[in-house]
């Protein structure tokens, strides 16, 4: 019996060593080896990711809480309606750069910054860029109609989502934590930039950053 003890002894540290070797190896291999194998995201959204880095010093002043794409994100294709009540998909506006914007009458910071909405819509859309802001009501599909005409934002394209899908897509995503929410989005439907809450779209500080995002002006970087 003397002579089993301290075999026993000798026998726990090299047992205890062992389970600490193998928890070391379990845990590398999953946060050491499961990261360097997480998917880089869309290789086509690179170029998004770039355009970010290129205009991130611009998001200053009324678009300071611009946050920049820092990964490769393809959107969801969102989809909802027209004017008209005809389907639409995200993927309908491939080849402009986007101002995608979710709002809703109940929303109060949401109606006030729908006339920079409607003014940045004015001043910029085009071949290259676009605003396609979408109401997400979920009751009544005329008040929404109603508050754009009466406070004669006539410049923007009415599309609505009335099950709110498009909020719910973009929020399992990580991009749809309030309202109002905006997304910068490139020509092949990838992130460039998030914004959670209102912004002055129509200020000389986002015609700026939206004119270098579209490559149609060069910004003093």
């Amino acid at each position: 019996m003397l002579d089993k003890t301290p075999s026993a002894k000798r026998r726990i540290p090299l047992v205890i060593a062992a389970v600490a070797v193998v928890g070391l190896a379990g845990f590398a291999a999953l946060y050491g080896l499961g990261l360097s194998r997480a998917p880089s995201g869309d290789p086509t959204c690179k170029p998004a990711v770039a355009t970010a880095q290129k205009i991130a010093p611009l998001a200053h002043g009324e678009v300071a809480a611009l946050t920049m794409a820092s990964a490769p994100l393809k959107l969801p294709d969102l989809t909802f309606e027209d004017a008209e009540g005809k389907p639409k998909k995200l993927s309908d506006f491939r080849g402009k750069t986007l101002l995608v914007n979710l709002w809703a009458t109940w929303c109060v910071p949401c109606r006030k910054e729908m006339p920079a909405l409607d003014e940045l819509q004015g001043k910029l859309s085009g071949p290259n860029f676009e605003v396609v802001a979408i109401n997400i009501d979920t009751r009544d599909p005329e008040k929404p109609k109603t508050f754009l005409k009466e406070a004669n934002l006539v410049r923007l394209s009415y599309f609505s989502d009335q099950k709110a899908k498009v909020f719910q897509d973009l929020k399992a995503i990580g991009r749809a934590l309030g309202m109002p929410t905006s997304v910068l989005v490139d020509p092949q439907g990838c992130e460039i930039a998030t914004i959670a809450g209102p912004a002055e779209w129509a200020s000389e500080d986002a015609l700026k950053l939206i004119r270098a995002a579209t490559g149609k002006a060069a910004a003093s970087l």
